[in-house]
């Protein structure tokens, strides 16, 4: 068998093996990328931003029909089955390319986006309403208090109303006598929430990027093997993968 074959071949049939754990790998991706979006929804104000997380899923859901596909193409040598197997590997792979080019553009709005939306969430702020919650996730999962630093609470509402003092999310881990007043400051998180939020927000989103990027390398490598033996199957009767 022609090398070349036999190398496009083995390439088709290891792409196919592998669409599911790449299906099941951006699933679990995109579920976490927007898990992540959720669990600080009210901060983030352009809800389209989980667009490339729901790409991301729609793109793992077709991969698993598609290994199906060319394990089935492969294996019954079929011309048909391939040529198939080639388009839905270039919707899968133009789909990858669209969220990256949309991860790039809200990567580069994250931060807009996040210090209006916190300013006006943290205003509101009263202990018990939807935002307070909120707020009080925010600042004890993150470690962090106010927008930019702890000073921030100053200028809230609540914290005039309660004896000039932040809310106990602000206090340190295990520091049991936090009372949220800042004379004890070495009680309380003074680092602000809108960076340590912004960071982790970016993190997730390079991160799913990275593997999206890693998928369509791999894509490309698929519709080249399939060019290879489409080319050399003109010339040549197509050859068992066996033979």
């Amino acid at each position: 068998m022609d090398c070349g074959i036999l190398t496009s071949k083995t390439v088709l049939l290891f792409l196919s093996l592998i669409f599911w754990a790449a299906g099941a790998a951006l699933a679990y991706v995109g579920s976490y990328v927007i898990k992540s979006y959720n669990s600080f929804e009210d901060f983030v104000s352009d809800k389209y931003s989980v667009i490339p997380a729901a790409i991301i899923i729609g793109v793992a859901v077709v991969m698993f029909v598609i290994g199906i596909v060319g394990c089935c193409a492969t294996l019954r040598e079929s011309k048909v089955g391939l040529g198939f197997f080639l388009i839905l590997i270039m919707i899968i792979f133009a789909a990858e390319v669209t969220a990256l080019v949309f991860g790039f553009i809200y990567k580069g709005r994250i931060k807009g986006d996040l210090e209006k939306s916190m300013n006006s969430v943290f205003q509101v702020y009263d202990g018990v309403n939807t935002e307070s919650h909120a707020v009080d996730y925010l600042q004890s999962q993150l470690e962090c208090c106010g927008v930019n630093n702890i000073t921030d609470w100053t200028a809230i509402p609540w914290y005039g109303q309660h004896n000039n003092s932040v809310p106990h999310s602000c206090c340190k881990a295990n520091a049991t006598q936090c009372t949220g007043q800042l004379t004890r400051l070495d009680l309380l998180n003074t680092q602000g929430c809108e960076a340590k939020l912004e960071q982790m927000l970016q993190d997730v989103l390079s991160y799913a990027m990275l593997v999206i990027l890693g998928f369509a390398i791999i894509k490309l490598f698929g519709m080249l093997s399939i060019c290879v033996i489409t080319c050399r199957s003109k010339r040549n009767d197509y050859q068992p993968l066996y033979a």
